[in-house]
């Protein structure tokens, strides 16, 4: 990732980061959407796939993790025309703005245990 200069933090423009922060934490709160929405962002899915590929996310929590999506227009869900009727899960354009930001979080996330597994 490219280091770009920044201009120091005034009171204002700190706090618009901060409130900006806040609005992307609502929305990307809790312990999984940030994966369902890694997943999503390299090919649609079913329900049933992502609850395979997220380890330790419930039912519940999936269901309820996928409308919030939904409501939010990171995803949509695809009812397709099969017999039985299966349902698929994929990424919009407005969330695929977020996989940067998943690839940025994993990389950090993998910098840390290695980090943390150095200091035991």
């Amino acid at each position: 990732m490219e280091n770009i200069e920044e201009k120091p933090c005034t009171l204002k423009t700190c706090s618009q980061k901060i409130r900006a922060i806040h609005d992307t934490m609502d929305v990307l709160s809790g312990k999984w959407k940030v994966s369902i929405i890694a997943c999503l962002c390299y090919e649609p899915m079913r329900y049933s796939e992502l609850l395979k590929e997220i380890p330790g996310i419930s039912g519940k929590m999936l269901s309820r993790e996928l409308k919030d999506l939904e409501i939010n227009n990171l995803i949509v869900r695809k009812v397709l025309d099969t017999k039985p009727v299966m349902v698929s899960y994929q990424i919009t354009e407005y969330g695929k703005s977020l996989k940067d930001l998943t690839n940025v979080i994993a990389d950090w996330g993998l910098q840390h245990r290695e980090k943390v597994i150095k200091s035991f």
